[in-house]
């Protein structure tokens, strides 16, 4: 080989990358956009008026922006009560699960007693139960307790989960053993090794069970649904649903408080978003 080959050469496999990598972020910028589509257009209805929405062809950005789509959104239905529940079941339900899940996570990972394996892969096989079977003795039990209608039977039916232990457990093992062998020579409880030693490492898989945690709350239609009755319990997925009717779909309207609705989660993803990335990495939810 000549001494001009190889810079001809290098030169040909810099271009190659170089188109490679340009390939690659257009496909990447190609899907991002197909998925922003459905967000795009549902803030597009949001702003017009009937008339507009089913037009052809389809208009993306309205000729009058009818800015009182929301303000009709918000007094067709008491919609700070919908937030108000919807806050404090997600609220609820995100605090009370990363503080079971994680207790029982921590047990499952560090702690040592007989059965120990047997009971966690019980514990998994309650994955492979649909949702639509427990909801049935779910709905019965709180029937029973009397709790049917009421903040109680929203938030701690869905505040235990397999996944969430399951998530955490794989994380904590893979937290050193020596810790808890140094913390409890100094007289350390298991409780405080959880609380002042393991909590404090998982804060990336923590932050990201958060936000995926405060999201399915957040969206959750169907147990909202069938365990609520009056008006004043019900969460935003159901009180939107009151924007459909038999005779028709007040789609302006329903696209404006689906608007208002994304508010809050959007917010809790850009502030946890660094921990959140940082999670799914290092619990190998990303795919990799």
């Amino acid at each position: 080989m000549t001494a001009g080959a190889a810079p001809t050469s290098s030169r040909y496999a810099r271009r190659t990358s170089r188109l490679g990598n340009l390939l690659v972020h257009g496909l990447l910028s190609l899907g991002s956009i197909v998925m922003l589509l459905p967000f795009i257009w549902m803030l597009s209805t949001s702003l017009k008026l009937p008339a507009d929405i089913f037009t052809f062809p389809p208009v993306w950005i309205p000729s009058e922006i009818a800015w009182s789509n929301y303000a009709k959104t918000v007094s067709a239905m008491p919609f700070g009560r919908f937030y108000f529940n919807s806050f404090v079941v997600a609220t609820s339900v995100t605090v009370l699960q990363l503080l079971v899940s994680s207790l029982a996570a921590f047990a499952f990972a560090r702690l040592r007693f007989p059965g120990r394996n047997g009971l966690f892969l019980l514990y998994l096989a309650t994955l492979m139960i649909p949702f639509q079977v427990t909801m049935i003795p779910n709905f019965i039990l709180m029937r029973f307790l009397g709790w049917y209608d009421t903040y109680q039977a929203l938030i701690l039916p869905p505040a235990f989960s397999a996944f969430s232990t399951f998530l955490l457990r794989q994380y904590f093992l893979g937290i050193p053993l020596d810790l808890d062998e140094a913390a409890r020579i100094d007289g350390g409880t298991s409780f405080r090794i959880w609380w002042q030693v393991i909590l404090p490492l998982s804060g990336p898989v923590i932050a990201a069970l958060a936000i995926f945690t405060f999201l399915n709350s957040w969206n959750d239609f169907l147990w909202p649904l069938v365990i609520t009755n009056s008006l004043e319990m019900r969460t935003l997925p159901v009180g939107l649903s009151g924007f459909q009717s038999e005779y028709g779909v007040r789609w302006n309207l329903l696209m404006a408080g689906s608007v208002i609705a994304m508010l809050p989660v959007l917010i809790v993803y850009l502030v946890g978003q660094k921990w959140f990335v940082r999670g799914i990495t290092l619990t190998g939810m990303g795919g990799r």
